[in-house]
This record gives C-alpha cells, structure tokens and sequence, in this order.
C-alpha cells in the first residue's frame, strides 16, 4: 500500500514538472511569435544602447574641455568608440524590422556584426593601454605595441569581409557558419588579451609600495574591468559558437527576443556601462607654466 502511494506521488510529481515544462515551453514560444514581445524587447534594447552612447558622449565632451589642448589621445579615442558602437547599435535595434528582413542574408549580417567587429576593435583599445603602461613600467620595448594593435584589427576585418563575399556568392549555410565560428574566435583572443595584460598590470601593482599614492584605486580599476570584459567576451564566445552549430539558439534573428535581449545586456550594454562608470575619472587640469599653485 505504501508502495503504491509513493509511486503516485512520484507520478504526480513527474506530471506536475512535465506540465509546467510544457507550460514554459509554449510560453517561450507565444513570446517569439508576439509581435509586440518583439516591438518591446528590441525597443528596449535601442533606448539602452542610446543610454550608454550618450553616457560615453558626455564623458568625451567632458574629457575635452578637461585637457583641450591635448590631441586624440587613447582615452579620448576609447571614449569616441564608445559611442560610435553603441550609437550604431541603437540605431540598428530602433529599425529592426528594416534591419532583420534584409535579403540576401549577408547584408544582414554586415548590419548586425559590424558593431560587434567594432566593440572588439573599442576594447582590445583599452589592452594596448594596458600594454603599453605595463611595458613602459618595466623597461620593456613598448614601439611594437600601437602597430600590432594596427596589423590585428586590420586582418580581423580583412578576413571578415573576405567571409562576407564568400557568404554572397554561397547558397549554403556553410559560409554563415564559418562567420559565427570567426567571431567566436576572435571573442576568445579579445578575452586572451584581458587575461594576459590586465592580469600583468594588476600583478605588478600590488607588488607596489602599500603607502604609493592612487595604489589601491588603480588596482580596483584594473581588476575589475579585465574580469568584467574577460567574462563578457568569453560568453560572447561560448554563446556565438553554440549558435553556430544549434539553430534553435540562432541570436541573429527577430523571433527570439527574450535570448536577443539576454544576449545583448550581457555580452555588450551592461560591460560597456559598467566600465564607463568604473573609468569615469577625469584627466588632472594642466597647469600653465606662467603660473604656479601656492604650496
């Protein structure tokens, strides 16, 4: 007797998860073929993406007035990227319905990986500075650095048009594919990047004096931006190349939202936020050479 009502409580139990799968499932699924789901989510992703373009806008504008009278330098750049990047992000997700029934494919494509081509270009930026700091920091050769940082991007971008025009003139998946995979791999080396210099110059300074002065808040800075932007390029990694070879997880297309909106927030808008904040301090005011503070 006992026996028999464990095992109809076990059924009921089985019945009762089975159910509210099924239920999750067909919920999913109502939301993919809702238009207003899919208004909303992209909605939703243009006002943070123009949220964070204007956040990186103002903070250029006010490094300028700062220091005018320097010229282009990498944060000034970094800054510009910023909001060029995600400026181009709010703008594709405002007109997502233009942007995902381009035919043919490729242009698609273009539309939707040339921001992200250009976020990597904006953070692997910010690992030549890194680079550069820890290099000069220990009397290494530092004049190579700015060139490679040149050669890399401009062969990451060759090889990805060269992909596009494979993709015009392909009638197969193969070649969308090998773009997702390509992706996915330049994610790993972006994070490689992080790993390597950030975790070079995060070493280095705590081997500094305790008592050397902005110590502690550079360590911080540099500890919590190369574990924020290693964590979202290797999910963009993991994410990219599972899509490749699983359509069903496919984030290119307009009738999975909720994973568009998941997507986006992780591997881009929330990093991009987060080390704005984290580098909002502004360069110290030069002072001119004619007058002096009084000590």
């Amino acid at each position: 007797m006992a026996s028999s009502i464990l095992a109809a409580s076990s059924f009921s139990d089985f019945e009762y998860a089975s159910v509210r799968g099924s239920l999750l499932l067909r919920w999913w699924n109502t939301i993919d073929e809702s238009q207003q789901w899919q208004d909303g989510v992209f909605y939703v992703l243009c006002a943070a993406y123009a949220l964070v373009a204007l956040i990186a806008l103002v903070q250029l504008v006010r490094i300028q007035l700062r220091v005018p009278e320097y010229g282009w330098t990498t944060q000034k750049v970094f800054h510009l990227m910023n909001f060029v990047v995600n400026g181009l992000r709010a703008v594709e997700f405002g007109l997502y319905w233009t942007v995902f029934h381009y035919r043919p494919k490729v242009l698609d494509m273009i539309l939707l990986d040339l921001p992200g081509l250009l976020f990597f270009s904006t953070y692997t930026l910010l690992v030549l500075f890194w680079a550069e700091i820890y290099h000069q920091a220990r009397s290494l050769p530092a004049d190579r650095l700015r060139p490679a940082y040149f050669i890399v991007n401009g062969a990451v971008y060759f090889v990805q048009v060269c992909i596009w025009i494979y993709m015009r003139f392909s009638k197969g998946p193969f070649a969308i594919k090998i773009a997702e995979i390509f992706f996915s791999a330049i994610s790993l080396c972006a994070a490689l990047g992080f790993i390597i210099y950030g975790g070079s110059l995060f070493v280095m300074l705590r081997r500094f004096p305790i008592e050397s002065r902005g110590r502690q808040k550079k360590l911080h800075e540099v500890g919590f931006v190369t574990g924020i932007c290693c964590t979202c390029f290797v999910i963009r990694c993991v994410m990219v190349a599972f899509s490749a070879f699983n359509k069903e997880a496919e984030i290119h297309v307009r009738n999975h939202p909720i994973l568009d909106l998941a997507y986006y927030m992780i591997v881009e808008i929330v990093p991009s936020a987060l080390v704005l904040f984290i580098l909002r301090k502004l360069p110290p005011r030069r002072v001119s050479d004619h007058y002096h503070p009084i000590k």
